[in-house]
């Protein structure tokens, strides 16, 4: 085959296979309408991946910043005693009732866009402000969803803060993530005032894991930025994917630390005692080997019925639920290492906590009009602040068997606002709302049922359970019977009973951590000392290049064939380096060679492409996209090695990050090469 990248400029083959050849495609072809002027390079014979053993750097401590949608938080161990986590300090300020090992994703920026403060000062402080003086300030809240949502991220894309505002959404991602170091470093340096900081801190970012190969170089940006590391030393960052920190960290968990949900009755869940997952599956296992009558022995040893029920007792599915996404993912254990294995690609969508609040905004559009939230959104934002607050104080006490009603402030600044556009006031609105689950209390707020506040759950929950389910019904997830339920809307005690009661019928054991808002980020700390504990992935998406194939009538379109110097060829292949939902192991690599199409040349790109079908034969085909290019900094040619000169690219896809090393075959010298998956 021949790699075309998409200038249509012709390269040169290494190799003697009669297969290939170096003749471009056609001007007018999809690949030359973005020429760029830089010659294409084309591949060797495709070897075989070959799996290679990661390297890492040793370091002295590993901080992970778990960068929520609704809130944040970090962590950090020693490389002398690992799994001793340290949970940051408590933060100052926040709500009554709530506990404060996380800060709310709350960026304040003056109005000059000067940094201002972060989490719960951003949030006090910004509720302060005079309403008029605060419309100028840029509060940000809720905004990592944006970079999901994005269909055409770049490094240029503009976030908008609550007055309309825009703003780089690199520098926004930036400004919060320098925060987290600036704090971290500091209570470092308390607690070890000998630790060298530079080059000793491996910092761990989490993103969920079903964003996309952009969204995660995104985070990587941003942490240059901020300057967590350099670009010289991008192994000093590692991103790890939000269900698998989960993951790594319940299989460490001992049995009383989760809790059964199919004991709901107070005070019971305790699973047994003090024996961490990986012990409880090997002895499981072979307990269920040794004895005639294994259930029985198993719960009186202690184990409890879970594991045996697992029968291989190695397979589970880990739902993160958190503030923007549902993220699933499907893990095997391994032995004898305790290593684990991906069985199914991680899937999710947007439903997380914030599904919720939307739903709230909606009812209140309902009540008061949508033309009137919207403004008032806009000219008050610092009011609509207080108020989401107030929702979300409340939105935490809902559960499924409550009996009382739920009170909810208003601020006087909506209150007044409303009278003042509207020429009456809020209870006359609730009286002449179709809304009847909503009244106007005595003391002056809104008063919910219980039920009502429940339906405002139900859209976001409705599409976690679907997800769940449909996961389940994939053949590679068959026979699974132990779901985790983790992240921080996993605290909801609505989303539990739903979950439980949707999915426990089915014989799915549901248990969540005790510590269930802080899994996350206690797993990214593990996983950044032990970056290869997930040492099997799945590819989410099919991706390769384009290239030219020797035309066989019969088998290729007519119009894909091109005549060239009497060859005939078939334009527009795609050439694949790993499929949709292919095992990937960490470490494995996909190598080609290429040469430059002309002496002296200092730079090649060749274009990738993707899509999430496993058989899809062209680039053109419906569903492939241009995703990203290949780009290679090549050093001066001293001369000395005439002839072609041969680049070997390594290629791999069972990390967190898809990852590119190349070398010069001639010079054995390493050459700059990335993938760029944000240039457009």
């Amino acid at each position: 085959m021949l790699a075309v990248p998409d200038m249509g400029l012709q390269g040169l083959y290494i190799g003697s296979s009669p297969e290939r050849s170096p003749v471009p495609s056609p001007p007018g072809s999809p690949r030359t309408q973005e020429s760029c002027g830089i010659a294409p390079l084309t591949p060797s014979q495709s070897p075989k991946p070959e799996a290679r053993a990661p390297q890492h750097a040793p370091f002295s401590v590993v901080v992970a910043i778990d960068f929520g949608t609704t809130s944040s938080g970090y962590a950090f161990s020693f490389a002398s005693d690992p799994e001793a986590i340290h949970m940051m300090r408590k933060w100052e300020g926040g709500d009554p009732g709530v506990a404060h090992q996380k800060t709310p994703t709350c960026l304040l920026l003056t109005p000059e866009g000067a940094f201002h403060s972060f989490g719960y000062t951003a949030r006090d402080y910004y509720h302060d402000l005079d309403p008029e003086e605060a419309r100028d300030w840029l509060y940000f809240e809720k905004f990592k969803m944006k970079i999901h949502s994005a269909t055409d991220l770049t490094l240029k894309t503009q976030l908008e803060a609550v007055n309309g505002k825009k703003m780089p959404a690199l520098e926004v991602f930036a400004h919060a993530l320098r925060f987290f170091k600036e704090h971290a470093l500091q209570e470092l340096r308390e607690q070890c005032p000998s630790l060298p900081e530079k080059d000793t801190v491996r910092w761990v970012l989490t993103v969920p894991a079903i964003w996309k190969q952009p969204a995660k170089q995104f985070m990587r940006e941003a942490a240059y930025l901020a300057g967590l590391v350099s670009r010289e030393d991008a192994e000093q960052l590692l991103i790890a994917l939000e269900p698998e920190a989960a993951s790594v960290y319940c299989r460490k968990l001992r049995l009383h630390q989760l809790f059964d949900l199919s004991s709901r009755a107070p005070g019971s869940g305790r699973l047994g005692e003090r024996r961490s997952i990986d012990s409880s599956f090997r002895q499981a296992r072979e307990q269920l080997r040794r004895s005639r009558h294994s259930r029985t022995f198993l719960v009186e040893s202690g184990i409890g019925e879970l594991w045996a029920e697992m029968q291989a007792g190695d397979r589970y599915v880990v739902a993160d639920c958190g503030g923007g996404t549902v993220d699933l993912t499907v893990h095997q254990l391994e032995q004898p290492h305790g290593t684990l294995k991906e069985l199914y690609k991680a899937s999710g969508g947007p439903y997380g906590a914030v599904g919720v609040d939307l739903a709230f905004e909606q009812l209140l559009g309902r009540i008061f009009g949508e033309d009137f939230i919207t403004t008032f959104k806009r000219q008050r934002p610092a009011a609509w602040v207080d108020l989401t607050i107030a929702f979300e104080a409340r939105k935490r006490t809902a559960g499924p068997h409550r009996a009382g009603a739920l009170n909810i402030s208003l601020p006087f600044s909506f209150i007044d606002f409303y009278r003042k556009q509207r020429g009456h006031n809020v209870e006359t609105a609730l009286r002449r709302s179709s809304v009847n689950f909503v009244k106007w209390s005595s003391q002056g707020m809104l008063r919910m049922s219980c039920e009502a506040m429940n339906e405002l759950f139900q859209p976001t929950v409705s599409g976690i359970i679907q997800h769940i389910e449909a996961l389940l019904a994939r053949p590679e997830v068959q026979g699974v019977k132990l779901l985790f339920l983790v992240g921080g809307f996993a605290e909801s005690a609505v989303l539990q009973h739903a979950v439980q009661a949707a999915l426990g019928a089915r014989g799915l054991r549901v248990v969540v951590p005790h510590d269930v808002g802080l899994t996350i980020l206690k797993g990214a700390v593990l996983f950044g000392q032990a970056p290869g504990v997930v040492r099997v992935r799945r590819s989410p998406l099919t991706y390769g290049v384009g290239v030219l194939n020797r035309f066989v009538a019969g088998r290729h379109p007519p119009e894909k064939l091109l005549v060239r110097d009497g060859r005939r060829w078939c334009t527009d292949v795609f050439e694949r380096f790993v499929a949709a939902e292919q095992s990937v192991a960490l470490g494995e690599e996909v190598r080609r060679s290429y040469c430059p199409a002309r002496p002296g040349q200092r730079r090649v790109l060749i274009n990738l492409y993707c899509c999430a079908a496993e058989d899809a034969r062209f680039i053109t085909d419906p569903g492939v996209r241009k995703c990203g290019a290949l780009s290679l900094e090549l050093e001066p040619s001293d001369g000395a090695s005439p002839g072609r000169r041969e680049i070997r690219a390594a290629m791999q896809f069972g990390d967190t990050e898809i990852k590119v090393t190349a070398v010069d075959v001639s010079t054995n010298r390493s050459v700059r090469a990335a993938i760029d998956f944000l240039s457009h």
